[in-house]
């Protein structure tokens, strides 16, 4: 008879103790790339599956950020979290207690989740981390910035070699040395921009000054051959019409990646860049093999000019 007490004693102390079993992970990554942030929160062995029989409470540091109590059908949110709520209101009663946050709230930090069923209660605890992800992969970033600085180099040099070949007017090498030295620097910002983790308005502002600068190549390009040619043959034309070509091409990809994260089309942003970068190689190729091909190396159209001049000097005399 004492042995029968005692048993059912000491079920009724077991049922009355019996804990709810939460399962989630220990720590949850949240990235830029991400809108909200869940953080997960299940109960395995709810009994009832009744929603007015229920509490849930999710705390960060121990504060109550976020509770909803089921029999009163009322829900609390802490100021700082007002995007706080439930993964699923529905599927509570299934035991799905997840916390959506949006990415800006859902600062890093110690969280945890407690569930409540009549008398019978559970927790959770988890780590949020800010993962270090980047907006591009770090292949895709290198590709950008190193086809940029072949671009700007292969314009240096084609600079350089037209400077040794031909006269320049002063004022006409000042103003492109200033504009070479201009994109160079704001190449230089835009990539120190660039190239931090994340995505963020400076990760899109840096992107910007990578490409959107580089229009000063189209008509640079345009004085260097002028310089070289009095009339433009029509292969400079094709080459200058190859540069454009590159340009729009990246400022299309530019304009697809800054609205996406991860970038879905940073190859269309690449292969502009690469058409750009191409277009300078040709162009050097160019102007360095016509300049070799030139004795004393004059301007084209000065070869016939120089006749012309000294036939009209003759018959003057």
């Amino acid at each position: 008879m004492w042995l029968l007490v005692a048993s059912v004693l000491l079920g009724a102390l077991r049922a009355g103790s019996a804990k709810l079993i939460l399962t989630g992970t220990d720590v949850v990554e949240k990235n830029d790339c991400n809108e909200t942030v869940i953080l997960p929160c299940y109960v395995t062995n709810l009994r009832k599956n009744n929603e007015t029989v229920m509490f849930v409470t999710w705390k960060k540091e121990g504060k109550v950020i976020f509770s909803f109590h089921g029999g009163r059908n009322e829900f609390y949110r802490d100021g700082d979290f007002s995007s706080a709520k439930l993964l699923s209101r529905a599927d509570l009663t299934k035991g799905v207690a997840s916390l959506v946050l949006t990415t800006r709230q859902a600062t890093v930090g110690n969280y945890s989740c407690e569930v409540t069923e009549s008398n019978t209660e559970g927790d959770t605890r988890m780590e949020l981390r800010q993962s270090s992800g980047s907006w591009f992969l770090l292949v895709e970033r290198a590709i950008i910035i190193s086809l940029l600085c072949i671009v700007i180099i292969l314009c240096a040099a084609q600079l350089t070699v037209i400077a040794l070949k031909y006269d320049i007017e002063f004022q006409r090498k000042v103003c492109i040395i200033v504009a070479v030295v201009i994109l160079a620097v704001v190449a230089g910002v835009g990539t120190a921009l660039f190239v931090q983790d994340g995505y963020t308005a400076l990760n899109q502002a840096g992107l910007g000054l990578i490409v959107v600068p580089a229009v000063i190549l189209v008509p640079l390009q345009y004085f260097m051959f002028g310089i070289v040619f009095d009339s433009l043959p029509h292969t400079t034309l094709a080459l200058i019409g190859l540069k454009i070509l590159g340009y729009i091409i990246a400022v299309v990809g530019f304009a697809l990646c800054v609205p996406a994260c991860p970038p879905l089309h940073a190859s269309v942003l690449i292969a502009g860049l690469a058409i750009m970068a191409t277009a300078s190689l040709l162009s050097l190729v160019y102007v360095f093999i016509m300049g070799s091909r030139m004795k004393d190396h004059p301007r084209p159209g000065k070869a016939v000019e120089e006749p012309l001049n000294d036939a009209k000097g003759v018959m003057l005399e």
